[in-house]
């Protein structure tokens, strides 16, 4: 029977098959000669790169999940530490030291072992200035490694020597790890992408061959050299990703996929072709004029998870130098208007920057209005009676969605405050450099957590924090951030987050708009894919429910007698609806 929402689908399929004809046949066109691959994934953009220490979006971390791998991995439904690199490990009663233990078939895809060696080099070079990873503070809460990163001499190298950091390998099989305090999410943090190991080999053989061009030459398809699941047959810009299964992997026979291709399509309505048509098996969002028609599908199932949408505010240039502008800004963003029009997938409008998490209690902005807004203008010498405001750029990167809101949000400050507000889009590469250099007044950002705890996102804003980009500086900010990453009584250490977050949001930095919630689309024959407070998924866990070859080997998750209807064998032989397959594991 053809429901409404059904033909309405149809007929949007139709129109935004016809505008998006010429994009779509050229990314047909470059893709026309290959195989398919077993599944295809959309990641919404070209990766900057794929050096783990250097990365901090999202697109990046989808593709090195699946060629490297860290000392552990996630579960993928829980999130949960699983072994990865490290068969097993133990943490001493004081909380201070991790004893990791390697596997000994653990290898790079050159055929080298894989060691506590080449741990103590990545986090070296993690930790080092010279690498500029704007993450290098995820690993301070190690024994030293905050002043191995911060003190340096006049030529910007550390003063003091690596081996003043507590990282230790007494032998090729056994990393020890001593902390400054205990940190709970410890182990999180060891799942998380930029900690993930480099080989010095293939570094050290790029540096040779190529002495000029080396930083980016050893991240080539050709000379790469990985340890995850995967590893990269090829690339094409703009177009796709290839990778195949890396058969040295430790866990190699549980990796059900023998290819996976990673798009790189930014335009949403393209992206929504691409799936539609079954050039994709996965994509990431939607634009959002087809949600009402997607809600009903199965295939389509947003669910909160733990990422806010702001702005940031450059706070090193007048007129945003002034809280008081900052605010005025942020009381006149229709930031409901923006969740009910724009997005329509059940956001939640933001005043703080920390989602809803179990045991927190997040700082919330204080309620205001336009009233308040212009008075605050006019307190701080703007508006009538005053030096009109410049105009201000909303700064954002390639997104229908983020132009959306962009103009929403100007035409919001025209009416309210009688500020004019001109819009720069830039590609994710030139977007993301315009970010860190603060050449922006306002900036559209997203912060994903990289763990489950409100510290993922208060300690990046720390004063000279690598994620920090907004040139924003609070004494007592810092010094709260720092008593909570020494404090083991949870409670109290709730309460000290809370009152650094209460200083984000009476000094507004930057912007809350919304807390997300996720736009998967999935093919619903995907077993191994989850739904998950932070939204990240894993290749290797992924299978095809109704193949029954893939299905018996499929991905590495402890079988709890929900997928023993795969099999022609089993109790439940036959095919099932998508439904079913749903209902059975697939999105569970």
């Amino acid at each position: 029977m053809q429901t409404d929402s059904g033909l309405a689908l149809r007929q949007l399929v139709a129109f935004l098959l016809l505008l998006g004809v010429l994009a779509g046949a050229v990314l047909l066109a470059r893709g026309a000669r290959l195989e398919p691959a077993d599944f295809t994934f959309n990641n919404g953009t070209e990766v900057q790169t794929l050096d783990p220490a250097t990365v901090t979006g999202v697109p990046e971390g989808r593709v090195i999940r699946a060629i490297f791998e860290g000392l552990v991995i996630k579960d993928p439904r829980t999130l949960e530490p699983l072994p990865g690199v490290a068969e097993s490990w133990e943490i001493s009663a004081d909380g201070l030291t991790y004893t990791f233990h390697l596997r000994p078939d653990a290898r790079w895809s050159n055929g080298d072992r894989v060691t506590a060696d080449d741990f103590l080099y990545s986090y070296e070079r993690f930790l080092s200035p010279a690498t500029g990873a704007e993450y290098a503070y995820q690993l301070w809460y190690v024994r030293g490694a905050r002043a191995y990163s911060t003190d340096i001499d006049d030529h910007g190298d550390p003063i003091h020597d690596f081996s003043s950091v507590g990282i230790q390998a007494p032998d090729e099989s056994t990393l020890v790890i001593e902390l400054e305090a205990p940190t709970p999410f410890f182990l999180d943090l060891m799942a998380f992408y930029p900690l993930f190991p480099v080989n010095r080999r293939g570094i050290e053989e790029a540096k040779q061959r190529f002495p000029q061009t080396w930083t980016t030459e050893w991240l080539k398809p050709e000379n790469i050299v990985t340890n995850g699941p995967y590893r990269i047959a090829f690339r094409r810009v703009n177009d796709r990703i290839r990778l195949v299964k890396n058969e040295l992997y430790w866990d190699r026979d549980n990796v059900a996929f023998d290819t996976i291709d990673i798009t790189a399509i930014e335009k949403d309505s393209t992206m929504l072709n691409f799936y539609l048509t079954g050039e994709a098996n996965f994509i990431d969002r939607l634009t959002s004029n087809v949600v009402p028609q997607m809600m009903p599908r199965e295939d389509f199932n947003p669910v909160p998870y733990l990422g806010v949408y702001f702005y940031r505010v450059n706070t090193q240039k007048p007129p945003f130098d002034d809280p008081r502008v900052r605010r005025a800004l942020w009381l006149t963003i229709p930031r409901q208007t923006i969740c009910e029009k724009i997005k329509k997938m059940g956001e939640v409008p933001a005043s703080s920057l920390v989602p809803p998490l179990p045991g927190y209690e997040g700082a919330r902005a204080r309620p205001g209005d336009a009233d308040e807004a212009r008075s605050l203008l006019a307190q701080a010498g703007y508006g009538p009676g005053g030096k009109p405001l410049p105009t201000i750029e909303i700064h954002y990167n390639t997104s229908e969605a983020h132009r959306d809101i962009a103009e929403v949000i100007a035409e919001a400050w025209a009416q309210e405050l009688g500020v004019n507000a001109k819009l720069l889009n830039q590609e994710w590469k030139v977007y993301l450099d315009t970010q860190t250099n603060l050449e922006f007044d306002v900036s559209r950002s997203a912060w994903i957590g990289d763990y489950a705890d409100p510290n993922t996102f208060l300690d990046m804003f720390v004063t000279g924090g690598g994620n920090n980009k907004t040139g924003w500086s609070n004494a007592e900010y810092d010094r709260l951030i720092h008593e909570a990453s020494r404090e083991l009584d949870r409670e109290k250490r709730a309460r000290i987050l809370h009152d650094a977050e209460a200083i984000l949001m009476e000094e507004m930095p930057i912007l809350p708009i919304y807390f997300y919630v996720t736009q998967n689309v999935v093919d619903p024959r995907l077993g191994g894919f989850y739904e998950n407070v932070q939204d990240e998924h894993f290749p290797k866990f992924w299978y095809w429910m109704d193949d029954e070859e893939l299905a018996a080997k499929r991905a590495a998750y402890p079988d709890d007698g929900r997928h023993e209807w795969v099999t022609s064998h089993g109790p439940h032989e036959g095919k099932y609806s998508p439904a079913q397959l749903r209902r059975r594991g697939a999105r569970q």
